[in-house]
């Protein structure tokens, strides 16, 4: 495949971060603000911010409803912190009436490990990315608390899931972006290429 193409779904949070990531590993990055831009490219990154502002201003941008055919008809998405949560089927502690664009079969708790006071780093080992254990930036991060049988859980801390996927769907509880860990955007663009074939 020729330099693939991946949308930073932006309309909030911390899009410069994973376009830079992108670009640095041989991505073409494209901000994603409409239906149209969304039709454009072979793979979408959910990025870090507030993810009830993410889901209220994907419905009212009219994003919404085409991500979430996007995800059922196989796009490759990278979902970060926010971004996990709107990659989950189901949220513990969610605002009210907030929805998510779904596609993993789990249920993601808001805040799992506290408020922004409480945001912490930490080395993970993930065994599936192999090398040195993954420098992790937790800012007020979800985990997940539950998983389907066709999730794999590929990092815990505390007992609870900060890195899972299933298919074409990776989601973390933590920012790899911020600390220049860049396996996991490695690992998401091999999906994007996959998925191209």
């Amino acid at each position: 495949m020729v330099r693939p193409r991946v949308g930073v779904l932006a309309l909030q949070g911390n899009v410069r971060e994973h376009a830079a990531m992108l670009e640095s590993l041989g991505a073409a990055a494209v901000a994603v603000k409409s239906p149209d831009d969304l039709s454009r490219v072979d793979g979408l990154v959910l990025p870090g911010g507030e993810s009830t502002a993410i889901d209220r201003l994907a419905r009212v941008l009219g994003v919404r409803g085409p991500i979430v055919a996007a995800i059922a008809g196989g796009l490759p998405v990278f979902g970060t912190c926010a971004g996990m949560i709107l990659l989950a089927d189901r949220i513990d502690g969610g605002a009210a009436g907030q929805r998510t664009f779904g596609g993993i079969d789990a249920t993601v708790r808001r805040n799992a490990f506290g408020r922004q006071a409480d945001s912490f780093e930490a080395d993970v080992d993930v065994a599936a990315l192999g090398g040195a254990p993954v420098r992790a930036a937790f800012i007020r991060a979800p985990a997940a608390v539950e998983a389907g049988p066709n999730v794999t859980v590929l990092a815990t801390v505390r007992g609870m899931a900060i890195a899972v996927e299933r298919g074409p769907l990776l989601a973390t509880a933590f920012h790899p972006e911020h600390t220049g860990e860049s396996r996991f955007h490695a690992r998401f663009l091999d999906r994007v290429r996959a998925a191209a074939r």
